[in-house]
């Protein structure tokens, strides 16, 4: 019991501290450090939706939950259950399987997903876009719109449109090519990918579609803090201004975009020189580290 307590309280916990993060304007200062606070958030409560039922399910074993489930797969393999041990405590254990198998099948139906349309819009690109001198290293679609986005992937693309390069002048240009490879360099892709597939997997929690929206926006920053680092924060705020103003902006499926996120907010950061805080991101970090660590602990006892 004691263990499905600390599930529980680990389960609480992350809830807790994601209103906190979902509520924190110091994680706009600090977008690496708060993608990592969310990443550990994800995972401690993903571990432990699965382990408060293994846990409940394993009480007559009054041991840990992993060494519980070794335990309970021997007695399974000598048809011997212990005293105590009934459907519902299997059902349980099950429930908790259950759980991880819709973690896990979401998971991989995400990645899946992500690669049909990226390797689609890849086919695409070789058929549609061109290359451009005055933007080496990436594409250009022929297209009035505003669109400036990376495919991710093994082979990452960065895409811009010809309205563009008719909408940014040279320097605002270099900025957002620089956002877009951030992307590419970084994986910002893979950061998403567990948020993408735990709201597929809990759509009626609110708090994991708080997440999925607040790491999208945090990868939007991280890539505007690289550009800001090389080209200073006026033009990239002028870009994101001039991609606001334009409103038809484009990213297909499968892409990270320039324009996709709060660019109001983002150009409002551009415009603040504060210092990021260490000291809080530190703390933060500790104790989102903990919250994960807990849950992983708990099934290696």
């Amino acid at each position: 019991m004691a263990h499905s307590l600390h599930f529980a309280a680990s389960m609480l916990a992350c809830w807790l501290i994601a209103q906190v993060l979902a509520r924190s304007t110091w994680t706009w200062r600090s977008p690496r450090v708060a993608i990592l606070c969310w990443q550990a958030v994800g995972l401690g409560a993903g571990l432990s939706a699965v382990g408060l039922p293994m846990s409940l399910g394993l009480t007559p074993y009054q041991r840990g939950t992993g060494s519980a489930l070794l335990a309970l797969a021997d007695d399974l393999w000598h048809s011997t259950l212990p005293a105590g041990l009934g459907a519902v405590h299997l059902g349980l254990v099950g429930v908790g399987f259950g759980i991880g198998a819709v973690l896990l099948t979401t998971t991989v139906r995400s990645i899946h997903g992500a690669v049909r349309a990226q390797r689609r819009h890849r086919d695409l690109l070789a058929l549609v876009a061109r290359r451009d001198p005055t933007v080496p290293g990436a594409l250009v679609l022929d297209h009035p719109g505003a669109a400036a986005y990376c495919l991710p992937g093994v082979r990452p693309r960065v895409v811009v449109s010809a309205g563009t390069l008719d909408l940014l002048n040279p320097a605002e240009l270099a900025a957002v090519l620089t956002h877009e490879r951030t992307h590419a360099q970084e994986r910002h892709d893979l950061v998403l990918l567990p948020f993408t597939a735990l709201c597929r997997a809990l759509p009626w929690l609110g708090w994991v579609r708080k997440a999925h929206e607040r790491v999208s926006l945090l990868v939007e920053m991280r890539a505007d803090d690289k550009a800001r680092e090389l080209h200073a924060d006026a033009p990239l705020a002028g870009a994101l201004q001039r991609f606001a103003a334009a409103g038809n902006r484009i990213t297909p499926a499968g892409a990270l975009g320039l324009g996709d996120r709060d660019l109001a907010v983002r150009v409002q950061r551009l415009m603040v020189t504060e210092r990021p805080p260490r000291l809080l991101g530190a703390v933060a970090l500790a104790v989102t580290t903990t919250a994960a660590a807990l849950p992983i602990s708990l099934f290696l006892s």
